[in-house]
Order: C-alpha cells, then sequence, then structure tokens
C-alpha cells in the first residue's frame, strides 16, 4: 500500500505537501481572519504574469513569479490604500493585466512550454527538488516576518483603524502581510497551480475557524489540516490516477462540509 514511497517524485510530492501547508496555514488565517480571499485571488492569478516571463526570458517561472507576485500584491494595497481605486477594481485589472501579459508573454517565447498546464491547475508530483528549495526559503521568510510582526499583524486583522489611531504604521503593514500572501501563491503554484490556490490559502483556515478563535491556535491547526488532507488528496489522485491539484483541493470541499455539519450538530 505505501509502495509508492520508494519513488522519487513521490517523495518530493510528500516534502511539497508540508511545505505549503506551513504557508497555507500560517497566511491563510490571516486572509479568513480579514477577508481578503479575493484579494489572495487577484495575486494569485496576476503571477500567471511572472510565469509567463519566466518561459520567455528562459528562467525558472517559479522564480519569476516571485517578483510578479509581490509587485501585484503592492499594486492592489496602494491602489486601495490610496483610495483613487476601489479594492475590487483594483483587484479587477490587476487579474486580468497579469492574465493577459502571462499570455502574451508565452506567445512570444520560443518553443512549446510542455509543463504550462502544471502551473495553471497544479502537478505536486513532478515538483522538482530545486523547486522544493525555493518552498522552503519563502516559508522560511514568511515564518520569519509573522514571528517579528505578529502583533502588528493581529492588530491589523482585527481592527485596523484602532491600530492606526495607536501610531502602528497600517498602511505598510497592511501591503507587507499582502506580500506575504504573494510569497504563499509561490509556493502553492507547483502544487495546485494559480487557478486552484485560493483553495489552499482558505479552506483549512475556515475549517479551523469553527472550532477555534485564537490565532495562534488557529495557524497550528491550519497548518496540520492543510498537510494532512493535501496528503489525502495526493494519495487519492496517484491511486485513482486523477489530477493531483484538482484532488487536492476537492478533499479540501469534502472535508469543510463534513466539518460544517459537525459543528452545526
Amino acid at each position: 500500500m505505501l509502495g509508492f514511497l520508494q519513488y522519487q517524485f513521490m517523495q518530493n510530492a510528500i516534502i511539497a505537501a508540508i511545505l505549503v501547508s506551513v504557508a497555507c496555514g500560517i497566511v491563510g488565517s490571516y486572509i479568513v481572519i480579514k477577508r481578503i480571499v479575493f484579494i489572495s485571488a487577484g495575486i494569485s492569478h496576476a503571477s500567471f504574469g511572472g510565469i509567463g516571463l519566466g518561459y520567455l526570458l528562459g528562467v525558472n517561472p517559479v522564480l519569476s513569479a516571485i517578483p510578479f507576485s509581490v509587485l501585484s500584491a503592492v499594486g492592489i494595497g496602494a491602489m486601495n490604500e490610496e483610495g483613487n481605486v476601489s479594492e475590487d477594481t483594483a483587484i479587477g485589472i490587476l487579474w486580468s493585466v497579469g492574465m493577459a501579459l502571462g499570455i502574451i508573454f508565452v506567445g512570444l517565447s520560443k518553443g512549446y512550454a510542455p509543463d504550462l498546464f502544471s502551473y495553471l491547475f497544479g502537478s505536486i508530483l513532478t515538483v522538482p527538488q530545486y523547486d522544493l528549495l525555493i518552498m522552503l526559503a519563502l516559508d522560511l521568510v514568511i515564518v520569519a516576518t509573522v514571528f517579528i510582526f505578529r502583533r502588528e499583524f493581529l492588530a491589523i486583522s482585527f481592527d485596523e483603524e484602532f491600530a492606526h489611531v495607536v501610531g502602528m504604521p497600517a498602511k505598510s503593514l497592511y501591503i507587507l502581510l499582502l506580500c506575504l500572501v504573494a510569497l504563499s501563491v509561490v509556493v502553492l503554484i507547483k502544487v495546485v497551480g494559480v487557478i486552484l490556490v485560493i483553495a489552499l490559502l482558505t479552506i483549512p483556515a475556515a475549517i479551523g475557524k469553527q472550532f477555534t478563535h485564537n490565532l495562534t491556535r488557529l495557524m497550528i491547526l491550519s497548518v496540520i489540516l492543510g498537510a494532512v488532507l493535501t496528503l489525502i488528496g495526493l494519495w487519492l489522485s496517484y491511486v485513482f490516477n486523477l489530477a493531483s491539484g484538482a484532488t487536492i483541493v476537492l478533499m479540501l470541499g469534502v472535508a469543510f462540509v463534513i466539518a460544517a455539519l459537525l459543528k452545526g450538530e
């Protein structure tokens, strides 16, 4: 039953599942509490421009997606905080422009992009070791940043106006939080793809929020739930020969429904 563990690609997939669970559990908790789910979706889709740029320049698309995602996060945050453009408008603009740039960049690149589909819908079974190192580095940045600014992020997540009144740089902290969302998106891209990233960023935290309102406990519970459900989805995709990213997301969806039913009893 566990014979698949002997394969290197499956070992890489398990490590990837654990790494993405750290990012989605920690940052996803802020996303759910602060209700910025659609901003996260906008950043994830805008990151496709960076993936296309990677194909055009001949570099690892995951690496090129990092600055593109961060700039998109800063753009959404800046436009929203300045008040000149509404939040939903900023999301719509960067969402569509990022996707359009990605399509153009891929079209301009030489040759055929055989693994482009994996960046759109995920392919955890094809994550190479180099991408695992990138994911680990981004996880460390996320964990370190959250640890340093944990009090400030807590304040702006529950009451941004109060944080501003007591002298915290609320606007800058909000943009920094969006940058962490952007880094999380990059961590998740190879696992579930640009299209399905939002599921891993929100569902584990949404399940955990039904059982605790303590932020630290929520993060821990979200990380554990993300890891367990991702690994179950990975195993099911291997056994039944299904698309890995979609199977993982469906597993998350089923778990959310079960949790909601149990909480409602």
